[in-house]
Parts: structure tokens; C-alpha cells; sequence
């Protein structure tokens, strides 16, 4: 089991202290993997890869291939709205690309990988920097407009994505176009790994399928992996290695020296 350095990379002001946690093979320089956690913006932890699959099949699997991980937090949309998430995500990897040779880590071979809501932060993240090898995108959601139009059961105000953007997408048209990975796409933009399940029922299988659309459009290479019946946050799968293994060779490939 790798151990776990804890770090507060950032003291936002007027805010709490942000962490990362960061796993690290025994021996070698190892390209990294900044890890961004779900939740809706609105919660979820560093502590947990995906709900209802253990350490040992996620964090412990990317370390067992040669990577280290630092899994970030930033804020939730109950402390700070976007895009303070991003400037949270950028805070990171400062602090990575500084210390991260301190600890065994090569931070010039970076992958960003996002589940979910954190999936939408890495995919943000890529397409507005220079320095990131490659993302791995799960199940994101890219297009926030598409997403307004899609039945969660709540008042319009009330969506995830709303209570993100301080109101919905109607309402604020300039923020949440920039909190869309489909309409931020660009030529030149760093390769992309997306995978989605097609029995997804809390971000559409289209949303997935519109970012891959988007980057295809201007040449950015991706890879597109439909799951058959995965459900949101890989549930309804018998083995999620499959879906780990095709975003680990993908990782490799863009981080080789």
C-alpha cells in the first residue's frame, strides 16, 4: 500500500485551507496523475475515487501502474462559485509543479483525471492550459445548457448546476458557457480519454458524446469508450477494470518521455 503524504496547497482567502493527498510508487521519478473527485460541485472528498469502489481498485491500481496521484479537494459550491474551483484546481498544480520533483514526482507529465463533476474541472482545466499531457474525462457533464434541459427531479434553481453558477444556465448564458467543456473546446487542445456509461441517468450519455463531437471537429485527438449498461459512477458494472485499464494505457501513452 503506498503511503499518503498530506499537503494544504492553498489558504483561499476567507476560506478553509484546501489538500491534497499524495501516493507515490517506492522508487523511480513517476509522471503524475491529479485526480478530481465528484459530487455535483456541492460535495464529495479527495478521500473517495469513486462511490463504491474501494482504494485498492482505484488509487492503489494507478499507483501499482507506475503513476503518482495527487488527489486534490477544492470548493464546493456551498462555499465559492465558479469559476473559483478552477483558479482551486490551478492552486494545485502550482504547488505540485514546485515540490512535486521533492517527492519522487515528474509534474511536466501530467494527466488530469475527473469523475463526474470533477471530470467537468479536469476537462476546463486541459482545454485552458498549456502544461497538461492529457485528461481523462468520466462521465462529465460538458455542456451546461444541454444539461438545464435534462429532468433531475429538482426546481430549476435548485440543480447542481445552478447552485455551481449561481443561478441557471438561462440566467447567466457567459458563465455558463465558459463552464461548458463543448463550447470551450479548441485546436491545439491536449489529448482527451472520455468514457461514459450508456445506462447513465444523472449525466446523459449525450453529454459525453457532444464533447466528443466538439474536439473531433478541431482535430484534438480522443478517445470515445461507450460502457454498455454503466450506470453514473461505473454502478450496474461487475468489473471496473476495464474501464481503469483503457484510461491507464491512455495515460501511459501521453506522459511517455
Amino acid at each position: 500500500m503506498p503511503s499518503i503524504l498530506e499537503v494544504d496547497f492553498a489558504q483561499p482567502e476567507g476560506f478553509r485551507p484546501l489538500s491534497l493527498d499524495l501516493r507515490t510508487p517506492d522508487a523511480g521519478v513517476a509522471p503524475l496523475v491529479v485526480f478530481l473527485h465528484g459530487g455535483g460541485w456541492l460535495r464529495g472528498s479527495r478521500k473517495v475515487f469513486t462511490p463504491g469502489i474501494s482504494d485498492a481498485q482505484s488509487f492503489d491500481r494507478i499507483v501499482a501502474a507506475g503513476f503518482a496521484v495527487a488527489s486534490c479537494e477544492y470548493r464546493l459550491s456551498g462555499e465559492a462559485r465558479f469559476p473559483a474551483q478552477l483558479h482551486d484546481v490551478d492552486a494545485a498544480l502550482a504547488w505540485l509543479q514546485t515540490h512535486g520533483a521533492d517527492h519522487g514526482v515528474d509534474a511536466s507529465r501530467l494527466v488530469l483525471w475527473g469523475v463526474s463533476a470533477g471530470a467537468t474541472l479536469a476537462a476546463l482545466t486541459g482545454l485552458r492550459r498549456e502544461d497538461i499531457r492529457g485528461v481523462v474525462d468520466w462521465f462529465g457533464p460538458a455542456d451546461l445548457f444541454a444539461m438545464a434541459g435534462h429532468d433531475s427531479g429538482e426546481p430549476a434553481t435548485d440543480t447542481r448546476e445552478a447552485r455551481w453558477l449561481g443561478a441557471p444556465a438561462a440566467e447567466l448564458p457567459d458563465a455558463a458557457r465558459l463552464a461548458s467543456p463543448a463550447l470551450q473546446v479548441h485546436a491545439g487542445a491536449p489529448p482527451f480519454h472520455i468514457a461514459h456509461g450508456t445506462a447513465d441517468e444523472h449525466v446523459p450519455f449525450t453529454q459525453s458524446e457532444a464533447l466528443t463531437a466538439a474536439l473531433r471537429a478541431v482535430d484534438v485527438e480522443v478517445e470515445f469508450l461507450p460502457v454498455p449498461r454503466g450506470r453514473h459512477f461505473w454502478q450496474g458494472l461487475d468489473d471496473t477494470a476495464p474501464v481503469f485499464d483503457a484510461a491507464l494505457d491512455f495515460a501511459h501513452r501521453v506522459t511517455a518521455p
